[in-house]
């Protein structure tokens, strides 16, 4: 699999329209296929309908599920590699979401071909492990794998995958 921009898909996840618009509009002209949500509830439904993303910007503030919350949920499926993008200027909160599970921590307002940068280098030191998945692949008769939700299925009974029996599965 090549990591050509044009084959790389990006969620961006904000409440407010402006921003969303402009990390679209950015990354979209950078080449990338950029998918986005208005809510951490609306950011897991893109996912379970699109596939992973090969990396997603995610607000750290937003109302309902936020960004700490949405990307502790990611993380319980998937290995995806996350740029939180946020207000916050709190050193603690920055610290505590890179150690937990941001890649990088972008603060607002913000420049976007920086955030572009950020996204490449993001992308080219994660390698393969940003794979894009369907939601369900059928691998014979016997065997489907939901690498989404991390579950095989053989002969219609299922059994919940680890982080590397998925990446292990998704490269056999």
């Amino acid at each position: 699999m090549t990591m050509d921009t044009e084959m790389q898909r990006i969620l961006a996840v904000d409440d407010n329209p402006h921003t969303l618009r402009i990390v679209e509009h950015s990354l979209s002209r950078a080449g990338f296929d950029v998918l986005t949500a208005t809510s951490g509830e609306d950011a897991l439904s893109v996912i379970s309908r699109r596939g992973l993303p090969h990396l997603a910007v995610v607000d750290l503030n937003m109302p309902g599920m936020d960004g700490v919350e949405l990307s502790r949920t990611i993380h319980d499926f998937s290995d995806l590699p996350i740029i939180m993008l946020t207000a916050v200027h709190e050193e603690e909160t920055i610290v505590s979401s890179i150690e937990e599970f941001a890649e990088d921590y972008m603060v607002k307002p913000f420049s976007p071909s920086e955030l572009v940068a950020r996204v490449r280098r993001v992308l080219r030191r994660m390698g393969n492990f940003g794979y894009t998945l369907e939601p369900v692949t059928v691998v014979d008769n016997r065997l489907q794998v939901d690498f989404a939700n991390r579950v095989a299925i053989v002969d219609g009974e299922s059994t919940n995958l680890t982080p590397i029996e998925t990446k292990l599965l998704y490269v056999l």
